[in-house]
This record gives C-alpha cells, structure tokens and sequence, in this order.
C-alpha cells in the first residue's frame, strides 16, 4: 500500500514565512501607535483649553497637570489590562531585572521628560511642536546605531532625512501671535531627543520583558513621578485640585490617556518587533494625524506648510519602513 509524499516545505521557507508575518505585525502596530499617538495629542489640546488649564499662570503648571493626568489614566487602563491578562506579578518582578531597570531609565526620560516638554512645546508653538518632536525618530535610528549596532541602510537614513525635512517645512513660516514660537520648537525637540533614547532602551528591554507589562509600568511610573514630585516642585497643586473639581478637562483627559494607552502598547511592540528605527518611523505619522486632527476638530489654519511638510513626513516614514522597488517586483511577478 503505497501513499503519496506529503510536501511540509523547507525551513528556510518556514522561516521567511514566520519572519515575514512578525514584520507584518511590528508595521502594524506602529502605524496604529502613530494614529492613536496623533489622537491622543488632539485630545490634550482640547483639555488644555478648558478653565483652570487655558488660564494657568506660567508655562509649566498645565502642560505637567496634563501629563501627569493623562499618564496615571493610562496606567489605569493598563492596570486592568493586564488583571485581566493575569500579568500584575510580572510588573514586580520585572523591576528586579537588568532590562526592567533599563525600560525604567527609559521611562523616566520618555514620561516625566519628554512628554512634559512636549505639551509645554504644545503650549507654546501649538500644532507646530508636533512634526518637530516627530523628529524622535532620527535620534532614534541614530542612538539605535551608536548604543545597539543596528546599523540604518542608506534608504533608512534617506527616509529619516525626508522626515526631518518635512518637520523644517511646516515650521518654515511662524504663526502670528505666538509670542514663545522659538521656545516651543525647543522644547519639542528636547521631546524628540528623550522619546529616541526611550525607544532604544524600550527596544533593548523590551525584547526581553513583556511589552503590555512594560508600558503598563511605563505609564504609572511617569503619572506619579509627575504628579508626586514635578507639580508641587512647579507650585501647581492647587490647580491640580482645581481642574478635578472642573470635570471637563478630566473627562478629556481621561479620553486621552486611553489613546496614550493604545499608541504606548503598539509602540513598544513595534519597536520589539521591527527594531527601533523603523517602529519609530511609524510611530512618527503621528505628526501627519496630530495636524489633520488638530485643523479638522479644533479650527487650527490649514496651511500650504502644514500640507506639504506633514506629507513629506509619512512618505519618508514609508520609506524607511518599505523599499517602494519591492511593490514593482510583486506587480511584475
């Protein structure tokens, strides 16, 4: 009795096919981490100009009560994430591990840091500090380069390049009325700068350390860090107290820091997955929806600028992520 061979195809076929389907879900989840990112930003805006925030004195006080907030409500979120999950053991344990430490400097550096200076840039340069601060991911192919020896090809730091001209573009021409312009793309940038040191140790460490329980720390850590020691060190306590007892801004912020939730999770999932360079290009259209959002929603100008340099931003994004010669080779196929 004679049977027919049964085709169960080479390893090396199985393993393009299993490599191929994990780069497949690192795109993914970055380019969800880039739309839930520009969503989130949207959001921060709209509670930002509710009273007490849009009337705060100083230029410190409501972008840390925003980032405080909207950061413990993220952590929230995960927190009953992972219950669900069965994964709050892991967040002890994970503390007591040379990578878990790591993902804590990264944290500290993306939380309290850059997402503080980032809503102050917010504050200050309004939509502009967004393509700005989307410049992270240069600084993250560049420390990905120095710190994890994942050298860029040429097409990735073309596509890097691309997305840095296209931040330039949109701030080319300073809006009237914006007194702090200058200082807002300054601290956008210091945003940038942190957020691609965060996604090299959340590349590093994430690698190693489950990724829903490492943002859940993340969030919770930057919250407090924040809320406990940041808004009383800047004399905003009382307003903190006073935009709970507003309630509107709260309800906003709340929205916020679930999209902040989201965008956090895929991130770091995308920058296990794919490498930092390219979970961090996709992460950057943020600054394409952050814009759309913004003029859509909340009656920012739609600029010639603002078109042009955040449509430069997503092609050069796609560029590092894809070679556009591979879709001819599929059409020729």
């Amino acid at each position: 009795m004679s049977s027919k061979p049964v085709s169960y195809g080479t390893a090396d076929d199985k393993m393009k096919a299993l490599n191929k389907k994990f780069r497949r879900t690192g795109i993914s989840n970055g380019l969800i981490s880039g739309l839930t990112y520009g969503i989130y930003s949207t959001l921060v805006m709209v509670a930002s100009g509710y009273d007490p925030l849009v009337s705060a004195a100083g230029i410190l006080a409501a972008p840390f009560i925003c980032s405080g907030l909207n950061d413990l409500f993220a952590g929230i979120f995960l927190l009953f994430f992972n219950a669900k999950k069965g994964r709050l053991k892991e967040m002890r344990r994970t503390l007591k591990t040379k990578p878990g430490k790591l993902l804590v400097l990264g944290f500290l550096l993306g939380g309290p840091i850059a997402n503080g200076a980032y809503l102050i840039g917010l504050a200050l340069a309004g939509v502009y500090a967004i393509p700005i601060s989307a410049t992270c991911a240069l600084f993250g192919a560049l420390f990905a380069w120095i710190f994890l020896k994942q050298r860029p090809t040429a097409r990735v730091i073309v596509g890097m390049l691309i997305c840095v001209v296209g931040a330039i573009v949109i701030n080319w021409t300073k809006p009237e009325g914006a007194e702090n312009f200058t200082l807002g793309i300054i601290f956008a940038l210091v945003a940038a700068i942190c957020w691609g040191l965060e996604g090299v140790l959340s590349s590093f460490g994430g690698a190693m350390i489950d990724t829903d329980v490492a943002v859940n720390m993340r969030e919770l850590i930057s919250g407090l860090v924040v809320l406990v020691l940041i808004v009383p060190a800047v004399g905003a306590f009382p307003l903190l107290g006073d935009t709970f007892l507003a309630i509107k801004p709260v309800y906003w912020l709340i929205l916020s820091g679930l999209s902040a939730a989201v965008s956090f999770l895929t991130w770091y999932k995308a920058n296990s997955t794919v490498g930092t360079a390219i979970g961090m290009s996709l992460n950057v259209t943020y600054a394409f929806w952050g814009v759309l959002f913004c003029v859509l929603f909340l009656n920012q100008p739609l600029t010639t600028t603002i078109v042009v340099g955040s449509i430069v931003i997503v092609s050069g994004a796609i560029l590092v992520t894809m070679n556009p010669l591979d879709l001819l080779k599929k059409e020729s196929e």
